[in-house]
């Protein structure tokens, strides 16, 4: 299995203090979900992933290649990102986003081409938006423009692809939709690194699991290896209770009852 991202004890932080530190992870095919509690450093070492803040120590490598090697046109070209949120300030219509998603491939001044007009086209097709083309997209809901701007990133043609906790703002039913369609992403062959604070999320969609704890990486391993009850109390000082609901292929977790707190 070729390793898409590489952590080689990797440390990172602001004005000198460090944040995470000692963090050695490889990425590779399917989704990856980066979980933390807050505080834990997992919004550092994000940034740290996708180049927008430079290592203290160690080396973070894309396909083989350090980071720091890399010029920002070709990290534009390699990597989509998906963020939590976008402040629509500007009534472009929907296509327009989506197009933006090209830039990478353009030389400058230039517009986008026919072809990439049907590469945009395309990937909000995919994604089921293609009624939603003419659309401004400051008149689309939470969880459509959620969804424009995962179209947004595939239009880059990524070869591995951050989504920053993009079911953050979105009611329960979008933020299914979402975790679906990544799930359907990486069937497809794409490589994501999927940042959430919802256990939950990891089991109905990971493949590997980075749980950032204390400044560190505490654990990295198969969902249902690393999200035990010892490692929720450890983790989140919380006593939950995991189990297979009748027809389902991943298991699921919530709290404990409070009724049960004193039931081992």
């Amino acid at each position: 299995m070729a390793i898409a991202l590489q952590l080689d004890k990797v440390g990172v932080g602001y004005h000198g203090k460090a944040v995470v530190e000692d963090i050695s992870l490889e990425i590779a095919s399917g989704i990856t979900c980066l979980l933390g509690p807050n505080g834990a450093g997992k919004t550092t070492l994000f940034k740290a992933m996708l180049g927008l803040l430079p290592c203290a120590s160690g080396t973070i490598s894309l396909f083989d290649r350090p980071l720091q090697n890399w010029s920002r046109r070709d990290l534009g070209r390699a990597i989509g990102y998906v963020p939590q949120a976008h402040a629509a300030l500007f009534p472009f219509t929907t296509l327009d986003v989506v197009l933006m998603g090209r830039s990478p491939h353009l030389s400058a001044y230039a517009s986008p081409s026919r072809a990439d007009e049907s590469i945009a086209r395309n990937c909000l097709d995919r994604l089921g938006l293609l009624s939603l083309a003419a659309r401004p997209y400051t008149e689309l809901s939470g969880g459509e423009r959620q969804m424009v701007l995962i179209a947004r990133a595939l239009a880059q043609q990524p070869q591995i692809l951050f989504m920053d906790e993009p079911t953050a703002s979105l009611d329960y039913g979008n933020q299914i939709r979402v975790l679906d369609q990544a799930r359907a992403l990486a069937d497809d062959g794409m490589t994501i690194v999927f940042s959430t604070h919802n256990p939950e999320h990891a089991l109905r969609i990971g493949d590997d699991v980075a749980l950032i704890f204390a400044g560190g990486l505490y654990a990295n391993a198969a969902p249902n290896l690393v999200l035990t009850p010892q490692t929720m109390r450890e983790v989140y000082g919380v006593d939950v209770l995991i189990g297979t609901l009748p027809g389902a292929s991943t298991p699921s977790i919530a709290p404990k009852p409070r009724e049960m707190s004193n039931v081992p």
